[in-house]
């Protein structure tokens, strides 16, 4: 299992402003280059997320899925990327004094990954979840559009309605 950790300059409900936004997704995640759309129900369990990954002309239509939504402390989602497989990610935040301490965690679940060695899988994991991090930290720490609106825009009220979705 990949592990990464990195110590951003925002609040746990700053982060999980960014990740109720699924239109945010390809923005903080490696390898998702377009959204195609956002269930009605995101960010709660179950929901999904379509989008792509790749570079045009090679693009895969992919989904994710919401495994379990805990805000502000946990998330896990289930990226399901075709031929490659499926994965499960979770984000486990902390809060540290004025900032907060977030570990990405990210495992094989189907697909060819499943087939390589732990180190394999663990280095080029490792490697590009670093970047997904440092972009998630310039989205929370900097207030992204569309991340604005306190504890109902990441579930914690259940009577919450949610921001319209420009598309």
């Amino acid at each position: 299992m990949a592990r990464n950790v990195r110590l951003l300059h925002c609040t746990p409900d700053d982060v999980f402003r960014v990740l109720a936004n699924g239109w945010l997704y390809p923005l903080w995640v490696v390898g998702a280059s377009r959204m195609r759309d956002v269930s009605d129900e995101w960010p709660n369990e179950g929901a999904e997320l379509h989008h792509s990954f790749g570079s045009w002309p090679a693009l895969v239509n992919d989904t994710t899925v919401m495994r379990v939504w805990d805000p502000p402390r946990r998330a896990v989602l289930e990226p399901h990327g075709g031929p490659i497989g499926i994965a499960r990610v979770a984000v486990d935040v902390k809060p540290r004094g004025d900032a907060c301490v977030v570990r990405l965690q990210e495992e094989p679940v189907t697909g060819p990954t499943t087939l390589l060695p732990d180190v394999v899988f663990d280095a080029i994991t490792r490697w590009r979840n670093a970047e997904t991090l440092h972009r998630l930290a310039y989205l929370a720490e900097g207030g992204a559009p569309g991340t604005t609106g306190g504890a109902a825009a990441i579930g914690h009220a259940s009577t919450a309605e949610k921001e319209p979705v420009r598309r």
